[in-house]
């Protein structure tokens, strides 16, 4: 089989769709396009995942044979590796791995050398080279192995640690993934008492029942030790999340609130702007119209809102999903740096997180995908009986709501997405809408 990076440079798969040849092929692609110069270098790096080591192996192999020397990181956080390729001076970085899934799943996920995710233009050029093999007869690379990453990455951490810690009880859960080693180094050094959960990983348990996706469990430990916060990760170390002295969880927006509040406070937070998605919950917006902070709006995705920080020179920027990103430190999401960071301000501000994440009200969102044939695809837009259902139901909400209707592009579905102030409202709203789409674009 072949592999086909996506428009962010990612592919992810069941590993049973992925073979080792297909990632040497990869290997091969990326250090052809990514190198320019003689004696051009990859950092490759993995999360635990058992075929993560197979795979790895694979694409070193395509590097060598490329000429191109390889760097091996070995089981390391995703934006560790994004560090190191800008302080190694290397060409490029290759993570191996799933962030959000579990052992069954692995994929490929390629940088450049400013350490950030390469471009759709780089992926196509990739992708073009998948099918040609120019590398007969040319000389083998070198491959080393470069064993201070964990150690550089968490003291970059701990030198942007603005408070100590001392006093604080946490919990962690490490979804037995590729923070479970840097983490025990880096919050054994923060001075605070940290219950260290899913820090064990054995190849088959990555984000297994643990991690972002499975926040009840930690929850329920941080009421029963009375913790004083509890914090997730996903399998590359890329997202965070957090619970509350309660066991309500912070989820990304939240946390973004509680930093861009702290950091303009303190006067670092660039334009006194955010970077947000567009599907980013409206309360967001009404608390930074609040406390005089700008929202800049893109599109969903880590990588989206990346970009549009480094266009813009912003320091802040994030998404529900836990990607928080602190451009002035690391131009990719990093959870254990927002950890920290979320320690930091929960501890200068002598508040409860619970105290600190009431800044943000969430507004209740009902989200409803309608199925519709392939005939009514972009046509519903122009059915004057569902416009002026939803211009009459936008008019309802007034400012303190809105409704999105779109078209899902790689099947057809029409998502109905309706936000403000009063669950009972939305959710009526959003029914009826749906109802009509069912009605007006029938499947059959």
């Amino acid at each position: 089989m072949s592999i086909s990076l996506g428009s962010e440079g990612i592919f992810l798969a069941l590993t049973r769709d992925i073979s080792c040849e297909a990632a040497l092929g990869l290997g091969r692609a990326a250090a052809e396009v990514l190198c320019k110069k003689k004696g051009g270098r990859l950092l490759v790096g993995t999360d635990t995942r058992r075929s993560s080591f197979a795979y790895e192996a694979a694409l070193t192999a395509g590097i060598l044979s490329a000429g191109k020397d390889v760097t091996s990181l070995g089981v390391i956080p995703q934006p560790a590796g994004a560090f190191l390729v800008k302080k190694l001076g290397a060409d490029g970085f290759i993570m191996t791995g799933d962030p959000d899934k579990d052992g069954d799943h692995c994929g490929f996920t390629v940088y450049g050398s400013d350490g950030v995710r390469i471009s759709e233009d780089v992926s196509e050029k990739i992708n073009e080279r998948l099918c040609v093999n120019s590398s007969e007869g040319k000389l083998f690379g070198n491959r080393t192995v470069y064993a201070d990453g964990i150690s550089e990455y968490t003291g970059l951490i701990l030198r942007n640690c603005g408070s100590e810690l001392s006093g604080l009880t946490i919990a962690a859960d490490c979804a037995n993934g590729a923070v479970s080693a840097a983490a025990e180094k880096l919050f054994s050094s923060l001075g605070a008492k940290v219950y260290l959960l899913n820090c064990d990983p054995d190849g088959d348990n990555i984000n297994k029942d643990c991690g972002i996706s499975h926040m009840e469990t930690l929850a329920d430990f941080v009421r029963n030790k009375k913790c004083d916060l509890g914090l997730s990760f996903d399998g590359f170390g890329s997202k965070c999340l957090a619970v509350d002295e309660k066991g309500i969880t912070a989820d990304g927006e939240k946390l973004l609130a509680v930093f861009a509040k702290d950091m303009r406070e303190r006067g670092v937070l660039a334009n006194n702007s955010a970077v947000i998605s567009a599907s980013a919950n409206l309360g967001f917006s009404v608390f930074a119209e609040k406390f005089g902070i700008k929202p800049v709006v893109t599109k969903a995705g880590g990588k989206y809102i990346t970009e549009k920080m480094l266009a813009g020179g912003f320091s802040l920027g994030g998404e529900q999903s836990g990607n928080i990103i602190f451009g002035k430190i690391c131009p990719e999401s990093d959870g254990l740096l927002t950890a920290v960071l979320l320690l930091s301000a929960v501890k200068r501000s002598g508040k409860t997180l619970g105290q600190l994440c009431s800044v943000m009200e969430r507004y209740p969102q009902v989200a409803i995908n309608v199925k519709i044939s392939d005939r009514w695809r972009e046509v519903w837009k122009n059915i004057p009986e569902l416009e002026e259902l939803i211009e009459e139901k936008e008019r309802e909400l007034g400012e303190l709501g809105r409704i999105i209707v779109r078209e899902n592009p790689a099947e057809p579905v029409i998502r109905v997405s309706v936000e403000g102030r009063r669950f009972d409202a939305v959710n009526s709203m959003a029914l009826e809408i749906a109802e009509a789409v069912k009605r007006l674009c029938p499947v059959h």
